[in-house]
């Protein structure tokens, strides 16, 4: 899973490097084409992966997270407006997918349904990433607990995806002034945590 740190936003290519386009593949899996629905699965599973892993590095349920995030795109797949834009789309239906768990975690934790589990953020940290990002990193990793929900996935969204803030806020389906403002506070705990 460490090696998802080091992988982009990018879909993986076919192997001829070209095939159907992603709004091609969108208006036939809308026709209800199955060949349609699991290339694009099959084209996105990776960014999806490592998408929810870099929000939710410890979660046992990642698979379900993957899983769910693929099986709300398919059902509403008629509510996207640009077939094209799917892989935006289905990376912030991760995004939303993945901030909905985290807040039932942590009520779970509250009620003391569920035991909260430290992150063992080595376990997170590519062995290969250079010295000043592996300190960033272990910064990040090291504060997400202590963050809201919206500052944590605000906070990972920059450090560790490098999105700037609009595609920030339309992952996250807020403003950009909210955006920057979770931002802020992450971030001002974040460079204590780096002076440390």
């Amino acid at each position: 899973m460490k090696e998802l740190l080091s992988h982009s936003l990018r879909p993986q290519a076919t192997k001829s490097g070209a095939g159907p386009s992603d709004a091609a593949l969108v208006l036939a899996a809308r026709a209800g084409e199955e060949w349609a629905r699991e290339a694009l699965f099959r084209r996105y599973v990776r960014l999806v992966l490592g998408l929810a892993y870099r929000i939710l590095p410890r979660d046992a349920d990642l698979d379900d997270l993957v899983q769910d995030s693929f099986f709300t795109a398919f059902q509403r797949l008629d509510r996207l407006s640009n077939p094209q834009a799917f892989q935006a789309w289905l990376s912030s239906i991760v995004v939303r997918t993945a901030g909905k768990r985290l807040r039932r975690r942590r009520l779970q934790v509250r009620l003391g349904l569920l035991r909260s589990e430290p992150l063992d953020v080595e376990q997170v940290v590519s062995r290969t990433a250079p010295p000043d990002i592996a300190t960033e990193l272990r910064a990040v990793y090291g504060l997400l607990d202590q963050l809201s929900v919206e500052e944590r996935i605000a906070l990972v969204l920059r450090r560790v995806e490098r999105l700037e803030i609009p595609e920030i806020a339309e992952q996250m389906k807020l403003s950009t002034s909210t955006v920057k403002r979770r931002l802020n506070a992450a971030e001002a705990r974040l460079e204590r945590a780096l002076e440390r």
